[in-house]
């Protein structure tokens, strides 16, 4: 059912679109070719219409690599808190370790000692 809803939707669009015909022009910014230009004064206006999309995709481009910077700094924060819990716990469990050992090792001496003695 969604899907023919879609489907009716999608053709009613792109008909729509065809029988339109002529579209309308729209200055959307980009690089422009200024050498196409005869008057000195429209190549102006052209060159600096192409410095100010430069500048524009510059910042932009230069605040999404610095939001992209912070969010790996403060991911790398959190991986390297979680590599010095985990460091931690591997040091307690070493140490609990070594304890046991030392514990059974006294254990089996222990009674060795009162053999001996006997």
């Amino acid at each position: 059912m969604i899907g023919r809803i879609v489907l009716v939707a999608s053709v009613i669009l792109a008909s729509g679109l065809v029988m339109r015909g002529n579209a309308q022009a729209q200055d959307v910014p980009g690089i422009e070719i200024c050498t196409v230009e005869k008057t000195m004064e429209r190549r102006t206006s052209c060159l600096q219409s192409n410095v100010d999309f430069l500048m524009k995709t510059i910042t932009k481009l230069g605040a999404d690599h610095r939001q992209k910077l912070d969010a790996a700094s403060r991911q790398i924060e959190a991986l390297k808190s979680a590599v010095a819990a985990l460091q931690k716990t591997v040091d307690d469990l070493q140490a609990a370790q070594q304890k046991a050992a030392e514990d059974s090792k006294k254990k089996a001496d222990a009674p060795a000692g009162k053999e001996g003695a006997k």
